[in-house]
């Protein structure tokens, strides 16, 4: 008789979430709580406590991803909290902010200073907080990784799109996503059979943007909307669970359609 998996899979299973303190790592969060997960949310700033049903399921640890050695750590942090390690969701990049100079910016002002930071938070951290975790998350027998990536890892932005907005699609964020979904790539051949990586390319996330962005953004996608922090949390818990116990190497798009024309 065939086994149909389900999300119950994730029943007891413990959890690595850097970025837990973002929009999306939040999200992230409840959800594998909500699915009886022990999570550890790791972050540059302190996550607000998630909700739960045993409180000794949440923690979280204030680490600097730009340094290795701090990510690194991430991992015996979690195994000593919990004991053992099944899986990893890198949520974090460095994103910067809109006074950060020569980062929201043209193309012609954006700062190339920024992007050893900007691989080092979003890239090279993850390189080696997996090559840490791979042990664990081989002994786990349902080890899974999942890279946060974006659809601009692959697909080239529409300058018209950003015209008079005060928007910037920035270079160095649209190169690392790359590196993101091409590591996730690597590693899974590399860590393969006992470890499953994949990666998430989301759309644009609705964040209150401006009102012009959101309309010229939302008229060229098929669904009609910008994503919410919620449509991500599904194909990560699929993703992280049996459900997709065949499936590695692969970035799965999560945009509305966006870059189906």
């Amino acid at each position: 008789m065939t086994t149909v998996p389900d999300f119950k899979s994730l029943d007891g299973r413990v959890v690595l979430i850097t970025g837990g303190a973002g929009h999306i790592g939040k999200a992230i969060s409840k959800a594998f709580l909500a699915a009886g997960c022990s999570v550890m949310a790791a972050d540059v700033n302190e996550p607000e406590p998630a909700p739960s049903r045993d409180p000794d399921q949440f923690r979280h640890a204030l680490v600097d991803l730009s340094d290795s050695k701090a990510a690194a750590g991430l991992i015996d942090t979690t195994v000593d909290q919990f004991g053992s390690l099944d899986i990893v969701v890198t949520a974090a990049s460095w994103m910067g902010t809109d006074t950060t100079p020569g980062w929201n910016a043209p193309f012609i002002e954006q700062d190339a200073d920024l992007w050893p930071e900007v691989f080092q938070v979003g890239v090279t951290s993850i390189f080696s907080l997996i090559k840490q975790a791979a042990p664990h998350l081989a002994a786990s027998g349902s080890g899974s990784v999942v890279l946060l990536s974006s659809i601009y890892g692959f697909c080239a932005p529409q300058p018209a799109m950003y015209a008079d907005t005060g928007i910037n699609n920035i270079a160095g964020y649209a190169a690392s996503k790359g590196a993101v979904s091409q590591l996730a790539r690597w590693l899974s051949t590399n860590l393969a059979p006992e470890v499953r990586v994949n990666a998430i390319s989301p759309g644009g996330v609705f964040r209150d943007q401006d009102p012009l962005f959101v309309e010229r953004y939302t008229g060229r996608t098929p669904l009609a909307r910008m994503a919410t922090e919620d449509d991500i949390v599904g194909p990560v818990l699929f993703l992280a669970s049996d459900l997709s116990r065949y499936v590695t190497g692969h970035d799965l798009i999560v945009d509305g359609g966006f870059s189906a024309w």
